[in-house]
């Protein structure tokens, strides 16, 4: 059975409607779930063949699906190489995040310090979770986590933020050195 055609300007759309209808994030995620979903099992209609070569320096690449003018909304596609991820990072921002192809370990951090040294920041390790095509993972503003494509093969995300990710002052953290730096997304070139 084919999935149903769901095009990004519908989704884009779908998620305008939503932002400005529903104020609480929580409320807010638990509504995109499903067309997130629903994006991630059409992904013929917005997949590029581009997307199988990730940044094997960055060890990912991040591609532009939608942005709004003024940053408000990001739509992307991250294909993960294997073995490869990202240091834990906020985003600034909610997000949602569905796997599309492969396996990507998400672990999640609680932060420790109290936030009022610049630069420095504890944090532990409090849980992980293994998610794969089809499923779908929230994450509210503030939330702490790592990405990692522990397989031997490709794998590919589809991403919904409520901002831009280079917009949010969102950062990366250094566990072991207890620092707090910023982060910002190199995307691939269009």
């Amino acid at each position: 059975m084919e999935p149903e055609v769901y095009p990004i300007a519908a989704l884009a759309a779908d998620l305008r409607r939503l932002c400005a209808e529903i104020a609480d994030e929580h409320e807010l995620l638990a509504a995109i779930r499903p067309l997130a979903r629903r994006s991630a099992l059409d992904r013929n209609s917005w997949f590029e063949e581009r997307m199988n070569f990730p940044d094997t320096q960055q060890g990912f690449s991040v591609y532009r699906l939608h942005e709004e003018a003024d940053h408000s909304l990001a739509i992307l596609a991250v294909s993960w190489l294997p073995h490869r991820g990202t240091p834990p990072h906020d985003h600034g921002t909610w997000g949602v995040v569905t796997g599309v192809d492969g396996l990507e370990r998400n672990d999640f951090y609680r932060r420790l310090d109290d936030r009022s040294r610049p630069g420095y920041a504890e944090i532990k390790c409090t849980a992980s979770r293994i998610f794969g095509p089809g499923e779908v993972l929230t994450m509210s503003t503030g939330l702490i986590h790592s990405v990692h494509n522990d397989t031997n093969h490709l794998s590919l995300s589809l991403h919904i933020y409520g901002h831009h990710l280079n917009y949010t002052g969102r950062s990366q953290f250094d566990p072991e050195q207890r620092r707090e730096i910023p982060f910002l997304l190199k995307l691939a070139t269009e």
